[in-house]
C-alpha cells in the first residue's frame, strides 16, 4: 500500500500519534497532517513530552480510521525548527494564530491495513 492510496483519508483525520516515554508508549491526537513527497508532516504547536520522547528515539507510529476501516504507519521522524518545513506548517491556515514551533516530518517505513 502506497500513502497516496490513503492521504485524503490521513488528511481529513484526527490521527494518534505515538513515541516511547520511559520504555513506555505515549499518545497524543493530532489535527491537520498533511502528506508531501510521500513523508507526513506534522505541526508542533505546543508539544513538550511528544517532542522530549522523539529527541530520545525517533521511532513514531500513526493510527487512523474511517467508518470501521483503519491504518498504521510506522516511520521515522525528523524534526525542523527551522528551513522549508518550518516555513510550509507556518503558512497552513490550520495554524493561523498558533505558534506553529516546528514540523515533524515522517518518513514511512511500513502501512498496515487494520479491520
Amino acid at each position: 500500500m502506497k500513502i497516496n492510496d490513503i492521504k485524503n483519508k490521513l488528511e481529513n483525520s484526527t490521527i494518534a500519534v505515538s513515541t516511547i516515554n520511559s520504555n513506555k508508549p505515549y499518545i497524543i491526537f493530532i489535527l491537520y497532517p498533511k502528506v508531501i513527497d510521500n513523508k507526513i508532516i506534522i505541526t508542533d504547536n505546543y508539544m513538550k513530552t511528544t517532542i522530549d520522547n522523539l529527541k530520545k528515539n525517533n521511532n513514531i507510529c500513526i493510527a487512523f480510521y474511517e467508518g470501521e476501516k483503519g491504518w498504521r504507519i510506522n516511520g521515522k521522524e525528523k524534526y525542523h525548527n527551522s528551513g522549508k518545513w518550518l516555513e510550509f506548517v507556518k503558512s497552513m491556515k490550520e495554524n493561523e494564530g498558533l505558534p506553529a514551533k516546528g514540523a515533524i516530518v515522517i518518513d514511512i517505513e511500513d502501512i498496515n491495513k487494520l479491520g
